[in-house]
């Protein structure tokens, strides 16, 4: 909660001022000075020295009146938040307090309840108000909200829960939208590239586009129907580096979004993509260093030539010659070689049971890491832990 705030009550009447002191659960919503003002006149000349954060007023004053008071905060833009309350219910009146940006009403005669809960509610909305605007004046609340985009976008291409409206306002209103998965080759810095599609979109009122979380060189471009035709001219244009297209993929609810992008990362994955520019520029050995460090970093995951041709945009069949050259090993022969390595290392150095490694490794079925392990080191899993310690014993 934040710390410092301040109230202001208006009230032409003591009793009403002294009743809402008592109600009011200040120090638990973070209100450390209570002020008073018995007109809007006075309530003018307080708000202007000593900017309260928050504003109980009644309707009916002499002289200056609450509406004619939130007429005057509302025409100077003031950012703390006004709850009317009022012995009226009345319409017109609702009309022009909400016109003029309050916060909320309360009639009397005032109940502790709903009062504690309307100040809670505003002191919320006042500190996330707060929050924003100081991410504007960092200059970091457009990254802010970009990333937070980026995320939810993310969970809902995993299939995790998401809120469709959270991300409405980053697209245009259309009845219909195109989705679109780009692909770039793995070791090219994509996020400049993703930001710079993705301001021209919002420009154009095309649509936007997302860098998704969990893969960096992934980025899910959503258009309104019909215009993707230029927005591919643009890219062809703009971008420099060579990516892959996937699409004609259509969306008219968000809720569907989760399939549709499965059905685009599916087409990518079987090599049913258009490239934008070539990588003829960049030198073959480099690449192929690239995909050894790859492996070598996540060769306990599920890697195939597929996924490898897809990041790194060479065919399944050129990375199979490439990489045997280049290590002496076909691709599974070397994923095996490191990841015994990997289990002699565990085995050695832990505890752990043969099911753990073989599950760390990515063998869902222990007998066939033992099999294979025993295979390779002519002694199963639990042999060798005994054959080492057994060695270590009698050296020590």
């Amino acid at each position: 909660m934040n710390i410092g705030m301040k109230a202001l009550i208006v009230d032409d009447e003591y009793n009403v001022r002294y009743v809402i002191r008592q109600l009011g659960q200040w120090e638990k919503n973070g209100i450390t000075d209570l002020l008073e003002a018995r007109n809007g006149e006075e309530a003018k000349r307080i708000i202007q020295k000593e900017k309260p954060e928050i504003i109980f007023t009644d309707v009916k004053m002499p002289g200056m009146s609450g509406i004619e008071m939130i007429e005057w905060l509302d025409s100077i833009s003031y950012p703390g938040k006004v709850i009317f309350i009022t012995g009226f219910d009345d319409y017109s009146f609702m009309r022009k307090a909400i016109k003029h940006n309050s916060f909320d009403y309360l009639l009397k005669p005032i109940e502790a309840e709903p009062f504690n809960y309307t100040l809670a509610e505003a002191v919320k909305s006042w500190a996330n108000e707060e929050l924003d605007r100081k991410y504007k004046e960092d200059g970091v609340y457009d990254d802010v909200k970009r990333l937070r985009l980026n995320q939810i976008v993310t969970e809902a291409c995993i299939g995790e829960f998401f809120d469709p409206a959270e991300f409405a306002s980053a697209l245009p209103t259309a009845d219909e939208f195109d989705l679109t998965l780009i692909s770039f080759y793995q070791m090219h810095h994509s996020a400049p590239y993703i930001q710079l599609l993705a301001e021209e979109l919002e420009h154009q009122e095309w649509g936007n586009a997302f860098e998704l979380q969990n893969d960096h060189s992934l980025c899910l471009v959503i258009t309104v129907k019909g215009v993707w035709l230029s927005v591919e001219e643009w890219i062809s244009q703009k971008f420099d580096i060579p990516v892959r297209l996937v699409n004609g993929t259509s969306l008219k609810s968000m809720e569907g979004l989760p399939i549709s992008y499965n059905v685009l990362q599916k087409e990518l994955e079987d090599q049913n993509f258009r490239a934008i520019h070539r990588l003829n520029d960049l030198d073959n050995a480099c690449r192929m260093r690239n995909i050894v460090h790859y492996v070598d970093t996540y060769y306990m995951e599920e890697l195939t030539l597929e996924k490898l041709s897809s990041r790194f945009f060479l065919s399944r069949e050129h990375i199979s010659r490439k990489f045997k050259q280049e290590t002496g090993m076909t691709l599974s022969k070397y994923m095996m070689k490191l990841r015994i390595d990997q289990a002699k290392s565990r085995l050695r150095e832990s505890d752990e049971s043969i099911l753990s490694i073989s599950l760390m490794l990515g063998y869902q079925d222990e007998k066939y890491f033992s099999k294979l392990f025993k295979k390779v080191m002519g002694l199963t899993p639990f042999e060798y832990r005994n054959h080492v310690k057994k060695q270590q014993t009698e050296g020590f």
